[in-house]
């Protein structure tokens, strides 16, 4: 079973396909967000890498939020397009999701964040338990100091990656002091693969959705909405 799978949730673009649990090919870059540009020849010259073709993708799959509206935006569409150029099915995950999931076999809670701007973070909590990914609390948007309070009663050390780790290191510091552990740039930001191999692992539960029904999923209001709101209370 071959997925092609994205993630264009943040600055980063990744692209990866997946040969069952072999991963043949990744192509990430972290310069810029010109996703418009970029997304479609960093398939195409994966694909080539790869000596594969659209139709030879079983299951196509996205990073579906949080993360960047216009990111994510132009990522499902690219996956909802692809998959029905060749009528394939589709499968979402959740950027926070796959972003844990780049710390595979950690024993440590693991705790990603994204910077949600407004002192506010896009986080959940995961670990590994008997070789296997668990959800410990769903990817939510809450403030730092919420989620930091929420950690501090806790005994085990916490290790987190994300791109709220730079703007937010001082704090977490701060609050939970040896406690906290920040994980290698190599593993610190969104990466295709970790999406491609959640994927797989629904797929093979046969936990496939339809093109027509792939959505961004993005936890909060965009700018232009709230200020929308604000102007018409």
């Amino acid at each position: 079973m071959k997925v092609l799978a994205v993630d264009t949730s943040s600055i980063v673009a990744s692209v990866a396909v997946l040969d069952d649990n072999k991963l043949i090919g990744e192509y990430t870059v972290n310069h810029k967000r010109t996703h418009s540009e970029t997304l479609l020849p960093m398939i195409k010259e994966l694909l080539n890498a790869c000596e594969l073709k659209t139709k030879d993708i079983d299951i196509f799959a996205a990073s579906i939020g949080p993360g960047s509206f216009t990111g994510l935006r132009i990522g499902v569409a690219t996956i909802k397009a692809l998959a029905h150029s060749v009528d394939k099915p589709v499968v979402g995950i959740p950027t926070i999701d796959a972003l844990a999931y780049n710390l595979n076999y950690c024993s440590n809670l693991i705790v990603p964040i994204m910077d949600a701007r407004r002192d506010r973070v896009y986080t959940g909590m995961y670990k590994w338990s008997d070789n296997k990914f668990e959800v410990v609390k769903a990817q939510d948007v809450i403030e730092i100091e919420t989620l930091l309070d929420e950690l501090q009663d806790r005994e085990e050390a916490i290790i987190f990656n994300g791109d709220g780790c730079d703007v937010y290191r001082e704090i977490i510091t701060k609050k939970l002091d040896s406690k906290a552990v920040f994980a290698p740039s190599c593993v610190n930001m969104p990466k295709a693969s970790s999406v491609a191999q959640l994927a797989f692992k629904k797929a093979q539960k046969n936990e496939l959705q339809s093109y027509y029904d792939l959505v961004p999923e993005y936890l909060r209001k965009s700018q232009a909405e709230r200020e929308y709101e604000k102007k018409n209370r």
